[in-house]
């Protein structure tokens, strides 16, 4: 079955609690994965950003919104307890408890409206609308704004120049880590290729060795015999190392064989490309950026403060 979102959690999260002893929120996760016969694949599968499991995530946003609702308290850090009013509400036997159900506790009321009432700010919602915890609401829209601005990287880079290209690659290379100086990484960038080579960059600022670059913007698929022409062309210069890039995407059959060869090759497509550029900030800048804290636990241990 597909994971559940965290509001179909709460109702068996506070179920579990319902014995009336303190419990760990790892213990949880254990429980409520079982109960919903969740295989390893489902159980490990991570948000977006590959920080935490999704499923752990949405237990971890159940626990905290029946706690603003005080159907649930923490007696200590990362515990979770049923309260006098959580048993009360599980005394009626609820069909299901989401968010509209909590919006009858005043406290998660009170929650709720909590930033609508800094007039610095504008309203916020804090409770999504949607099944998703805030955070992978937040990291579903990063990822689709991604996707758009590879879309328009990857359409402004056909419309320039095939010598732009071949700069932008080596400025790509150099930025992650390659070549040492710009300079010195692309001085045959942007003159007549050597049988299919566009451009040679050091593999490292000494310049041990040497990496053997194609960059073609191309509108098709680019196929095996591509490929094998850049392949031929290493072997003819004696290197061991390629890099193939395009704008647009490799064959299956074009894949397969640069996998076995000997020769080291490794192939860019235009989405990697333009993911590359993203994260290594080449033709891009940024935009706005937004930080997500999380409460320190170790800081509110009960002790000197700031010693």
């Amino acid at each position: 079955m597909p994971i559940p979102d965290y509001q179909s959690l709460m109702l068996p999260l506070l179920r579990f609690a319902s014995d009336g002893n303190d419990h760990t929120t790892r213990e949880a996760v254990e429980v409520l994965a079982n109960e919903f016969q969740l295989t390893s694949v489902e159980r490990n599968e991570l948000l977006a950003s590959g920080q935490q499991a999704i499923f752990n995530n949405r237990v971890g946003w159940a626990n905290s919104y029946l706690k603003k609702a005080c159907l649930l308290e923490s007696p200590r850090r990362g515990a979770l307890r049923i309260t006098a009013r959580g048993k009360h509400t599980l005394g009626d036997n609820p069909d299901r408890i989401d968010v509209r159900f909590l919006e009858r506790f005043p406290e998660f009321i009170v929650f709720r409206d909590t930033p609508r009432s800094n007039k610095e700010t504008a309203p916020v919602p804090v409770v999504p609308a949607t099944e998703q915890t805030p955070e992978e609401s937040l990291e579903l829209a990063h990822q689709s704004l991604r996707l758009s601005l590879a879309q328009d990287i990857l359409s402004r880079i056909l419309s320039c120049s095939p010598t732009f290209f071949e700069r932008l690659v080596v400025e790509l290379l150099v930025k992650m880590g390659y070549g040492g100086s710009r300079r010195d990484a692309g001085e045959r960038i942007g003159q007549s290729g050597d049988g299919g080579i566009d451009g040679i960059i050091k593999e490292d600022r000494l310049g041990l060795d040497t990496i053997f670059i194609q960059a073609k913007r191309w509108q098709g698929s680019v196929g095996r015999p591509e490929v094998q022409k850049f392949v031929g062309a290493l072997q003819g210069q004696r290197a061991k190392k390629g890099v193939f890039i395009t704008t647009s995407s490799y064959t299956a059959e074009a894949i397969d064989y640069a996998s076995r060869i000997d020769t080291k090759v490794v192939l860019i497509d235009g989405q990697l490309l333009a993911n590359l550029m993203m994260d290594f900030d080449v033709g891009v800048s940024v935009s706005a950026s937004y930080i997500v804290k999380r409460i320190d636990s170790d800081y509110f241990e009960e002790g000197e403060v700031g010693l």
